[in-house]
């Protein structure tokens, strides 16, 4: 079992956290959710969301060192998965704001990478490809309301993750 934190995430100030569950033989199950509601009021600029991910990875090679147990190694190296996302966000920017007021959905397939970097802390670089869809608002920020502009659907083909996690094993 790990706990973890997607430092880029981390970077772009969207507090996260995280844990990764080895259910046997490479098999593992992770949990990630994420929160951030930042806003600046005089100028109207908020960047706000939340939601999270389910993934379920296949550990394919082992990178072993000799103080590694077994369990641990089988943990570590190449690993593809699968993934699931929801989430929401209300961004806005230059004066134009989106809106998600409802959970959009979607999910795809996974490579990742992941190697030790001190006794119980590895780092796991990892990418997704797949789809979101969703809802969405445009508004403009006028005289201290929001004046709604247009409702528009996403359906997005394309990258959908990116993880440089830090992950703490809490059993060696």
């Amino acid at each position: 079992m790990a706990l973890k934190t997607n430092m880029l995430y981390d970077a772009a100030l969207i507090p996260n956290i995280g844990v990764e569950v080895g259910l046997g033989r490479q098999w593992t199950a992770s949990a990630d959710w994420f929160f951030t509601w930042l806003s600046n009021d005089n100028s109207h600029r908020y960047w706000q969301g939340y939601g999270g991910y389910l993934a379920l990875r296949k550990y394919l090679t082992s990178y072993v060192s000799k103080d590694d147990s077994p369990a641990v190694a089988a943990l570590r190296g190449h690993h593809v998965g699968i993934y699931m996302l929801g989430l929401t966000y209300d961004v806005e920017w230059g004066g134009r704001g989106y809106q998600a007021a409802h959970f959009g959905f979607g999910g795809g397939v996974e490579y990742g990478y992941s190697l030790p970097i001190g006794p119980r802390l590895d780092l796991d670089f990892s990418i997704g490809l797949g789809f979101q869809d969703g809802e969405y608002k445009e508004y403009l920020p006028m005289d201290g309301e929001y004046v709604w502009q247009s409702t528009k659907k996403r359906h997005w083909w394309g990258p959908t993750k990116a993880e440089v996690t830090l992950k703490w094993r809490l059993f060696k």
